[in-house]
């Protein structure tokens, strides 16, 4: 007679969830090392051991024990951790041990509300071997070819990474559970390693709260702040990490100046920064993504799958009104998006709403920075359209783009802040911008190396200053953050 088995707690899952991982990272490596030593390949039956675990959940309201009645869904106001309709949903699990926090408060939630049966298991997704190893270029130098490992190893292929599930591509089949969660073990493994190439610095540093510039002097003013924050008493900031590995804790006191120096952040194409805390509200990472949107689009391509609560943008504009002077602040609270990086994934047409908690906390923090308030804050601080271009010398343009930026009502343009937003509508992420008046081409105040280097000095600082201070607002907002602005009908239950 055949026993069910008993559904696992959230904590259950997740510790089976690492075990497994544990297992089959174990057993691959062993035996990519045992053919490096001149050993045999592995065997089908060892090869079989190779697989992400999956997740599956399993909501049938009235039969599962302790699930609500058949019927409408229990009541939440959150727009995540929660069933669109009963069924089994399922998901491979890279990573475990890094992501608990992140699904234990899923497997919670549901728990509590939807009483769902929850198993763990070996699925049939095979590991691609170089994620096996910390670097996933342990491979290098070695006499065994990359053709003999693909023959006898998982290797890994692009049609097996995709966005499907977020794009809203993906096609249910018959007895196929429903995607649990917007990224499936491969892809998220494929993001870990492009993060580590891009910011040199390893995934497991990136914070939850995320700034993004496209100047490398913001960079010099966080460190500097951060610096200042571990040296000061009191101070939640435990550990500032930059690329190449150069870490400082607190108590410890480098010479700002030479720490940059001394950083090798110019190997890296998109250097990260993370600044630690140690209270469990999450720390701030800032990533100088350059120019342009397709840096924009392709840190938050990998950015997105450690599942962060926000990402800012906080860089250069050009100011395109007679009322705004160098050094104001715009308030993006909508986007002509020119940069067509993201047309065939999020057509123009489609809206990009402005986030209201966002906004918000943005305003408040340009006034607690600033000391402005009421007129005096207009004044500085102006909302409207940003205009996004994938061309910098757009003002070549100007008579072909005039009439469509006056339709736009647009008040500056930029290169980034129209992706990066998208971006965000696009992965669920929450998102906002706050740029910086660096020139007024329009009205013949174009950035030249004085001007510009006059403004870096006198404004950057206090831009990134709001910037923070706005990402600390939002740290005591996480129960209306994640919005259902972000979350399409049909949406995986997991954030």
């Amino acid at each position: 007679m055949d026993h069910p088995i008993p559904s696992l707690t959230p904590e259950a899952a997740v510790a089976r969830l690492e075990a497994l991982h544990a297992e089959a990272v174990a057993a691959q490596r062993a035996a990519l090392e045992r053919l490096l030593a001149g050993g045999p390949p592995p065997d089908a039956a060892e090869r079989a051991r190779f697989t992400y675990p999956e997740l599956r959940l399993t909501w049938a309201p009235g039969e599962t024990p302790g699930s609500p009645p058949a019927g409408a869904p229990p009541a939440t106001r959150r727009a995540w951790a929660r069933f669109q309709q009963p069924g089994c949903y399922a998901v491979t699990v890279t990573q475990p041990g890094h992501f608990r926090p992140y699904l234990l408060e899923q497997l919670q939630h549901l728990a509590a509300d939807f009483a769902p049966d929850i198993a763990v298991r070996p699925s049939t997704q095979e590991i691609p071997y170089p994620y096996v190893f910390e670097r996933g270029d342990a491979f290098d130098g070695d006499a065994v070819s990359g053709a003999l490992l693909a023959r006898h190893f998982p290797a890994p292929s692009l049609a097996e990474v995709g966005d499907e599930v977020p794009d809203s591509l993906w096609r249910q089949l018959p007895e196929a559970p429903f995607p649990l969660a917007l990224f499936d073990a491969v892809r998220v493994d494929y993001s870990l390693r492009r993060l580590v190439h891009y910011t040199g610095t390893d995934w497991r540093q990136v914070q939850p709260w995320i700034l993004l510039t496209n100047y490398h002097r913001y960079v010099d003013q966080f460190i500097r702040w951060g610096l200042a924050e571990l040296a000061r008493e009191g101070s939640p900031w435990q550990r500032l990490v930059l690329p190449g590995g150069v870490a400082v804790a607190r108590g410890e006191a480098p010479d700002a100046e030479a720490l940059v120096a001394a950083t090798a952040w110019h190997r890296f194409q998109m250097p990260a920064y993370h600044l630690l805390r140690a209270d469990g509200t999450g720390g701030v990472t800032l990533v100088n993504i350059g120019v342009g949107p397709s840096n924009a689009k392709t840190i938050t391509d990998h950015l997105a799958v450690l599942r962060p609560h926000c990402w800012l943008m906080v860089g250069h504009c050009a100011g395109l009104r007679h009322s705004q002077a160098i050094g104001d602040y715009v308030l993006a609270h909508g986007y002509l998006r020119r940069d067509r990086i993201l047309d065939e994934l999020v057509p123009p047409e489609v809206p990009i709403p402005a986030l209201a908690e966002v906004q918000v906390a943005l305003q408040q923090a340009a006034a607690r920075v600033t000391g402005e308030e009421g007129d005096a804050l207009k004044r500085r601080l102006r909302t409207g359209t940003v205009v996004t271009y994938d061309d910098r010398n757009w003002e070549l343009r100007w008579s072909r783009e005039r009439r469509r930026i006056n339709l736009s009502r647009a008040i500056a343009v930029d290169m980034e802040s129209g992706t990066l937003a998208a971006q965000g509508y696009r992965f669920r992420v929450p998102y906002g911008t706050l740029l910086c008046v660096s020139d007024r081409p329009l009205h013949g105040e174009i950035k030249l190396p004085g001007t510009a280097s006059a403004f870096y000095e006198r404004a950057v600082g206090q831009h990134l200053m709001i910037g923070l201070a706005t990402l600390d607002i939002l740290r005591g907002q996480l129960a209306s953050l994640h919005s259902r602005k972000l979350r399409s009908f049909d949406e995986p239950p997991f954030r």
